[in-house]
């Protein structure tokens, strides 16, 4: 065999290694649940029921502040409880650049009265109202230039199906840090009101 059809065969097999290696972290957590109410391209619109939230500020919406260490520590004994709560995805960031928020989702197990009091007074518990949202799954990096795209096209295919919606988004995070980027599952979600019932 030539050298160069080995080098394709192992370059091929590699990926393919890595890439179900991704699909197995993030398959490993139970995921934020809802229904698929509509798909278009990338483009969904989904049912969410209430989810229960333990959220801290950040400083600053690149996240560097210890935000994510914080909601760590707390789902791995810094609470009232001692108690360890699983990991979920995705991480939510939500809030306007100046004043963003971290959010980890409580395993669907967790009742509002089961969740035990963060140590941290940065921290806080609350519920995400149930309701309908439009969503765009995309890859890459987070960083602003791709959260600001991803928006503005989740905007205009909004626009463009004529359907009302929140201002303020919520970005959603999916893979740890060292999952390559073109390999990343990000969402970014707006509130749409769902057709009142006749």
């Amino acid at each position: 065999m030539k050298p160069m059809s080995l080098w394709i065969i192992f370059t091929v097999a590699g990926l393919g290694v890595l890439l179900a290696g991704c699909q197995v972290t993030r398959a490993g957590y139970e995921t934020a649940p809802y229904t698929v109410v509509r798909t278009d391209g990338a483009f969904e619109l989904r049912d969410y029921p209430a989810l229960l939230l333990v959220e801290t500020p950040m400083a600053n919406a690149s996240g560097g502040d210890g935000g994510f260490r914080r909601l760590f520590r707390f789902i791995t004994g810094a609470n009232a409880d001692k108690q360890k709560i699983a990991m979920t995805t995705p991480v939510y960031l939500s809030g306007p650049p100046a004043r963003p928020t971290m959010a980890f989702v409580m395993p669907a197990t967790l009742k509002p009265a089961s969740v035990p009091k963060p140590e941290d007074p940065s921290l806080a518990v609350r519920e995400l109202p149930a309701g309908r949202f439009a969503v765009l799954r995309f890859s890459g990096g987070r960083n602003p230039k791709n959260e600001a795209e991803s928006l503005e096209r989740l905007q205009a295919w909004l626009q463009r199906e004529r359907l009302p919606a929140g201002a303020e988004p919520i970005f959603g995070y999916f893979d740890p840090p060292w999952t390559p980027s073109f390999f990343r599952r990000n969402e970014v979600m707006l509130r749409t009101p769902a057709p009142s019932a006749k």
